[in-house]
């Protein structure tokens, strides 16, 4: 089957008018102006483009790039576009967009004759709007589905791409799944488009004047959306956290080769709960199914990929070491998986990028016999990629990162010898300019699936990027993991709450509790008063201290004020966890 070939029919619409009226919405085609639909701005209900829906003058015309979908909530519906774009590449020759801008637009009328806690809801949820508004990494095509590996394209059945790009798609890749349902009910095929949550990254290699296109693809897994504290580990159904599946593809002269790798967080359920200390201790959740759980996980994975090699790149003592033997003890208990532990930090330290040549040593036979996926200039397989390596550390993003990195050089020294540009003795690191290219699409794909799940940017980046540790990078490493701190304890709890509510995890409805009834505690309104109590102590301490000198009460009041605030910081301490943002709409399994 060829896959550079169009979706026949179902280009989507890629530049649309947004025509805003006090009591809909019009939203149609530039190209095609016949195309289009309206939403009324009363109850949310969709309808086909008609003359009485386009009459009138509206209020605001624009213009806007795609409706990224719908969403229902107490007072009404609100629709998601695509208010810029900017264009990043291309995916097997068609054009790649990333999204830059994002609004909703309200069709909320029935929010006047909502009572007090209905619209204290509804601002609520319009906060969690606004958040997913923000939402980094998004991109999508209007000529192809780009949700599909290489491989498992040339395996669907022929006919599957002429199909409308909703058909197509991996639907664990979909960010925008539920938003699109109501689109999809009303069959509007060419204005649906599927975002893919991950990164994008394309560079052009010289490969000693033979010019190649090199394309690094990661897919983040929507089945467990969430922030690094608040989704950690496997849910009953076998889904982690922070899975994603990253493609690595070469295109040259022609021939396309395509390697897969995926990561996740250890299928096992276990919780960190954040309470103000710079690193929360770990909680493996006993449960009678995590032996069904962890083969759950792992049969998905079989079947998708084939043969796996489950890398652990966790410590091997303190919290990290409990939970990687519990996660090693149940890996006994499934023979046809490859379980290698490796403790990253002892063997690496924070510089010594290339010992995880003993790692590769310790698989290589296996993992070669793995493969690629190529093909050639006429679409035939050459090579197909029967196994996959998972990979996790903690939160699977540093050590994961500088560690598929490594396995990624690998497997393209071995294609591009395969292609004949190499000798069996030349590798990329030995042509400075395209190793760097190389190098740093890694680099940048780990700072962005970084920031989607840590809301800062990766650590560790300079391995990556320069195979050592510099100090710049120290810095860097530093300001990155205070924000981390920050965005997990004060922040991490409202984005939680929005990804739950986008992906459809949390459905708003009248029957439901309040999300202030499901979380009583207001942790926001009691850590100001907490932070000002503690920093105006230590200031008067400091204060009382220096005017003792001239006066023996300062003494008696310098203690009193000491012992005030250590005791505020105390009970700050103690309760750590209420003065953290929590989610409200959710559980965390």
């Amino acid at each position: 089957m060829e896959t550079g070939s169009s979706s026949g029919n179902f280009k989507l619409h890629d530049r649309l008018e947004l025509l805003e009226y006090d009591d809909r919405l019009v939203v149609k085609s530039l190209e095609s102006p016949g195309e289009g639909f309206s939403i009324c701005r009363r109850q949310g209900n969709i309808a086909p483009l008609s003359e009485a829906s386009s009459s009138g003058k509206p209020s605001k015309t624009s213009t806007i790039y795609g409706v990224a979908g719908t969403i229902r909530l107490l007072a009404g519906t609100y629709v998601l576009v695509i208010t810029s774009r900017k264009e990043v590449g291309s995916f097997l020759g068609f054009p790649v967009f990333r999204v830059e801008s994002m609004k909703f637009l309200a069709c909320n009328e029935a929010l006047k004759f909502s009572n007090s806690q209905e619209k204290r809801d509804e601002a609520y949820f319009m906060t969690l709007l606004k958040t997913v508004e923000t939402t980094p990494g998004l991109y999508y095509s209007y000529e192809t589905d780009i949700t599909v590996n290489l491989q498992r394209r040339f395996k669907l059945m022929e006919g599957w791409m002429s199909k409308p790009f909703w058909q197509q798609v991996d639907p664990r890749f979909v960010w925008n799944r539920h938003l699109l349902e109501e689109l999809i009910e009303y069959k509007l095929d060419r204005f649906i488009i599927p975002l893919l949550q991950g990164s994008f990254q394309v560079a052009q290699l010289k490969l000693k004047n033979s010019p190649a296109t090199f394309t690094l693809l990661s897919r983040r897994c929507t089945r467990r959306l969430g922030t690094r504290m608040w989704r950690r580990g496997a849910n009953l159904e076998g889904d982690t956290a922070n899975f994603i599946e990253t493609e690595q593809l070469l295109e040259f002269e022609g021939f396309r080769c395509s390697s897969l790798q995926i990561r996740g967080s250890i299928p096992l359920l276990w919780e960190q709960i954040v309470d103000l200390s710079y690193k929360p201790r770990l909680r493996i959740i006993n449960h009678e199914q995590t032996p069904q759980i962890v083969e759950r996980h792992f049969n998905d994975l079989f079947q998708r990929y084939g043969e796996i090699i489950a890398l652990d790149l966790t410590d091997k003592h303190g919290d990290e070491g409990q939970l990687s033997a519990s996660y090693a003890a149940e890996m006994q208990k499934l023979p046809n998986v490859r379980y290698v532990s490796f403790d990253f930090h002892h063997v690496c330290g924070s510089s010594n990028f290339d010992n995880l040549q003993i790692l590769y040593d310790q698989i290589s036979e296996e993992y070669e016999k793995q493969g690629y996926f190529l093909i050639d200039t006429d679409g035939r397989i050459l090579e197909e990629q029967k196994g996959i390596i998972r990979s996790n550390c903690i939160d699977c993003l540093d050590r994961t990162n500088v560690t598929q990195n490594y396995f990624a050089q690998k497997t393209l020294n071995i294609q591009l010898q395969r292609l004949g540009v190499y000798t069996s003795n030349e590798t990329i690191s030995m042509f400075p300019e395209d190793y760097l290219k190389f190098r740093t699409l890694w680099a940048e794909q780990g700072d962005e699936i970084s920031l989607e799940y840590a809301g800062t940017h990766a650590l560790k980046g300079d391995l990556v990027r320069y195979g050592k540790q510099t100090v710049a990078g120290l810095i860097k490493d530093g300001m990155s993991a205070l924000s981390r701190y920050y965005m997990n304890n004060f922040h991490d709890g409202i984005r939680q709450d929005a990804l739950d509510l986008v992906s459809g995890r949390y459905t708003v409805s009248k029957s439901n509790p309040s999300p202030f009834q499901l979380n009583s505690f207001e942790s926001f309104s009691y850590l100001p008063v907490a932070s000002a109590l503690v920093i105006g102590g230590l200031t008067l301490t400091t204060f009382s201290i220096q005017q003792a000198g001239r006066n023996a009460q300062h003494y008696v009041t310098s203690f009193v004020l000491a012992g005030m605030t250590a005791g505020v910081m105390a009970l700050v301490r103690t309760n750590g966890r209420q003065f953290c943002s929590r989610p409200r709409l959710c559980r965390l399994l």
